[in-house]
């Protein structure tokens, strides 16, 4: 999948929603971002994982056996039953919010970490710690920490066993059907 078409994506629905009425610092966006990855350590602590893809599109496809093509709502209720707030969901959001951010400061995410911060040897809040400690470090350019932080992201997700593009196409479908500011302030 193409990160700069998921960025054009994902910023253009923060657009739609509100997200970019006002002017807002990297420190703003970067924090919200940072706030993903501590609700994934949140759902990790709670055991929330979400269902697999197969029961997913299987309950997807009765729904829309049961009430016809035109069923969205639906498959929101989906989204909401079977994913919403889990660890994959968490880390499909960290990753949405650093593709919006790329958008909105038109940045190119055509680079990727040549060293791992996340290990096999590492439990999962040290791999998020260790996430977080790249994203405010200064020595890189907005444009390196994103690009960073993104694929840091999915070299745990894999770790994880987690097809994360997968999550993230199901997050941006869902978040496509939210209201404004996904209903809170910013």
């Amino acid at each position: 999948m193409d990160l700069n078409k998921l960025r054009n994506k994902a910023y253009k629905t923060a657009c739609e929603h509100g997200f970019h009425d006002k002017e807002l610092s990297n420190e703003h966006c970067l924090c919200l971002i940072i706030s993903e990855l501590m609700e994934a350590v949140e759902a990790d602590r709670e055991g929330k994982r979400a269902y697999s893809k197969e029961v997913y599109n299987r309950h997807i496809q009765e729904n829309h056996e049961k009430y016809g093509d035109d069923c969205a709502g639906n498959d929101h209720c989906t989204f909401e039953a079977l994913i919403k707030d889990t660890v994959e969901d968490e880390l499909a959001d960290a990753v949405i919010r650093l593709l919006d951010l790329a958008g909105l400061r038109k940045l190119n995410l055509n680079r990727f970490a040549l060293v791992n911060v996340v290990s096999k040897k590492k439990i999962f809040t040290e791999n998020i710690y260790a996430i977080v400690r790249d994203i405010i470090n200064y020595k890189y350019s907005l444009e390196e920490l994103v690009n960073y932080a993104i694929t840091q992201v999915f070299v745990l997700a894999d770790m994880l066993g987690i097809d994360l593009f997968w999550h993230i196409e199901q997050k941006m479908r869902y978040n496509e059907l939210r209201p404004m500011l996904n209903g809170k302030a910013y």
